[in-house]
């Protein structure tokens, strides 16, 4: 039997969050944002499961004037995890985003998903509204996104980590990028800048790790935008946006030589 949007949702956020909870017991480095993506991303699935439920019974249609008030009630509870459990950064901005009124949750949401505040990105609105994305492309309804500039081709948003996946690198139909939100898995030209589509090789260096040897950092000279990518094609088990959080050094070493992450990764890195 085929199953449904909602166990389809539900399966794809736990594997996510099964891979976080593995990674971290294998990764004592990384082991904190890891479990906390783990339960990030366990309720996020739960927020998704609940949307695709109450799809069945008042369709939304992508619009976040008429769909908001079901993505704040369920919102609520993202931002209750972060405050309880996120960095302390993020974990702060949670609290005051929970004690704050119904009114402006709403509207630093919808500033959020028109886009409109994309040069400096809010994650903890992301991480509310990365659900209700899924859910709408789980069922192909395209998000009413007027400010958003970024290169994914489902909801305008920019990328969060790429991979690289196949037999040979020289093939350029094995980059790919993964929207931050909505976890759409697109292609991408080998040489060219997700953010400001730069395509002189010269101007496109790309940084490696010896300690690990399947990540990479994609950089741009000529916005100094960068995107971490990583070889998943050796393991089955792989989730881009997951195995991303085993090298925040490189993102650390990134900020210090002066690139910029486009948009953060799971834990607000």
């Amino acid at each position: 039997m085929p199953r449904t949007a909602t166990e389809t949702l539900e399966g794809v956020f736990a594997t996510r969050a099964a891979r976080a909870a593995e990674l971290a017991r294998r990764s004592p480095v990384a082991q904190a944002p890891l479990q906390f993506a783990a339960g990030l991303l366990a309720v996020q699935g739960g927020m998704a499961a609940a949307l695709a439920a109450s799809h069945r019974e008042q369709p939304l249609v992508g619009r976040f004037e008429e769909d908001g008030e079901r993505i704040v009630v369920r919102g609520l509870e993202v931002a209750r995890y972060a405050a309880a459990h996120g960095p302390a950064a993020l974990a702060q901005e949670a609290r005051e985003r929970v004690a704050s009124d119904v009114d402006h949750v709403r509207a630093s949401l919808e500033t959020a998903f028109s886009g409109a505040s994309s040069t400096t990105p809010d994650y903890l609105s992301r991480a509310i509204l990365r659900p209700y994305l899924e859910v709408l492309r789980a069922h192909g309804i395209t998000p009413a996104r007027t400010h958003a500039d970024g290169s994914c081709p489902f909801c305008r948003g920019s990328p969060a980590v790429g991979c690289r996946r196949g037999a040979s690198e020289s093939d350029g139909a094995l980059r790919h990028l993964v929207c931050a939100h909505c976890g759409l898995e697109w292609r991408i030209d080998r040489i060219r800048c997700p953010a400001c589509s730069e395509k002189d090789p010269a101007r496109l260096p790309v940084f490696h790790d010896e300690t690990r040897p399947t990540v990479r950092l994609e950089t741009c000279e000529s916005c100094r935008h960068y995107v971490k990518s990583i070889d998943v094609s050796g393991d089955p088990e792989a989730v881009p946006e997951v195995d991303d959080l085993q090298s925040l050094a490189l993102d650390l070493w990134a900020r210090e030589a002066g690139y910029t992450r486009r948009e953060p990764g799971l834990a607000g890195i």
